[in-house]
């Protein structure tokens, strides 16, 4: 199956904007302002490939709990595992305790498997949240000051940088990203991502790019700011930086289903107006190289092809594929059948503008978050709560 792509004017009346320039994450220079922000079950080893053959960036691990860490739960070990090709390494960590926080970055970097540490505070998830961790922990600025303190004298051990990755807090009335984000800053963080959503918005709505400016705006030339969500394109990359000042771009759901996507984000933010615009061939060899890929991480066909079935939509939205073939598609079971559904596409069909374009995964309504009894009560983490945040990770290792 031959590769095979079409490239577009990003605008034919605007000039091209100027070159970005790069980022740099403490002793880690990046040649594009673009991180590929982890999501579980879609971030592994496969798919950073995948992003890394089209652009630059920093290419992060799925979520990785610090407690299943610290115990070596070999799926967590393989988690973790980097490719040689895999430079620089980036690792997520997700941790309610500091000590077991401080216990799992020493481990990662006295083995030395990364060379840069993000710390998950954005997590929304209810059966998270409900036991005071990810995106609830920031309220308690004690504990947030604690674990963030730890991690980066874990990390100093081996001249590690330790990034924080948050949301704006819990409801329009709980925030915490401008108290947390200095207190992150303090602490020796490398850089904060700020995503624009609180808790309670989950995936709904817009994010609030205003938000990013005011943190920007406030950390100053500290440490870089990084910007997240509502990335779906290369301009609006563009756009989140000219309009907040941010220093860099985190990319989640918007690459679901286009890896390319690394490659349009480096076009535009060298002062290109080329783009990648795939026709069905080269979506297809994508999807059969993915295939591929996820066969090799999980040293198994059915598992790899098992995998990826739910990125399948993703590639396909917008292009002319049938029903009762997407179907099938969706129900793959190795890579020969895979092959034989691909060639069944119409390969020459081109680029479908607008309609393969958006918003991708997960997507929900706000509503009200779920948090411990009385969370909202203090600023600091009183001896009642400590039992649930033991229970938030367990909800989360791998077992």
């Amino acid at each position: 199956m031959t590769t095979s792509y079409q490239t577009i004017e990003a605008s034919s009346g605007a000039a091209a904007p100027g070159r970005q320039p790069a980022l740099r994450i403490g002793n880690i220079e990046l040649s594009s302002p673009v991180v590929l922000a982890p999501m579980a079950g879609i971030t592994n080893t496969a798919f950073r490939r995948l992003c890394r053959e089209y652009g630059a960036g920093l290419y992060v691990t799925e979520m990785v709990t610090t407690r299943a860490l610290v115990e070596r739960n070999p799926k967590t070990m393989r988690m973790i595992h980097h490719e040689p090709f895999e430079t620089p390494r980036s690792i997520q960590l997700y941790g309610v305790d500091a000590k077991t926080i401080g216990q799992a970055v020493r481990l990662v970097v006295e083995e030395d498997r990364a060379d840069h540490i993000d710390l998950n505070f954005g997590c929304p998830v209810p059966k998270v949240t409900r036991k005071g961790g990810g995106s609830a922990l920031p309220w308690k600025l004690d504990l947030f000051t604690d674990i963030v303190t730890t991690a980066v004298r874990e990390a100093s051990r081996r001249d590690v940088p330790v990034t924080v990755k948050m949301r704006k807090g819990i409801d329009a009335d709980h925030l915490t990203y401008l108290e947390a984000g200095p207190i992150a800053a303090e602490a020796g963080a490398a850089a904060i991502t700020l995503h624009g959503r609180t808790t309670a918005d989950l995936y709904s709505g817009h994010a609030d790019w205003e938000a990013i400016a005011r943190l920007k705006d406030l950390i100053g030339d500290r440490v870089p700011v990084l910007g997240n969500g509502d990335i779906f394109a290369a301009e609006d990359a563009q756009a989140m930086m000219a309009e907040t000042g941010c220093d860099g771009v985190v990319v989640g759901r918007g690459c679901m289903g286009r890896p390319w996507l690394f490659g349009d984000l480096a076009y535009a933010l060298r002062g290109s107006e080329q783009r990648i615009r795939p026709d069905l061939r080269m979506v297809a060899e994508t999807v059969y190289r993915h295939g591929v890929y996820l066969m090799e991480h999980y040293q198994d066909e059915f598992m790899g092809v098992r995998d990826l079935r739910k990125h399948i939509a993703w590639y396909f939205k917008g292009y002319p594929v049938g029903g009762e073939l997407r179907s099938q598609l969706a129900k793959v079971s190795s890579l020969d059948e895979l092959r034989g559904l691909l060639q069944r596409l119409d390969l020459d069909a081109p680029y479908p503008g607008a309609d393969a374009e958006g918003s991708r995964g997960r997507t929900s309504r706000a509503k009200k978050p779920h948090l411990p009894e009385g969370w909202l009560d203090s600023r600091t983490l009183h001896e009642e709560h400590r039992a649930d945040l033991a229970e938030a990770e367990l909800d989360v290792s791998g077992g």
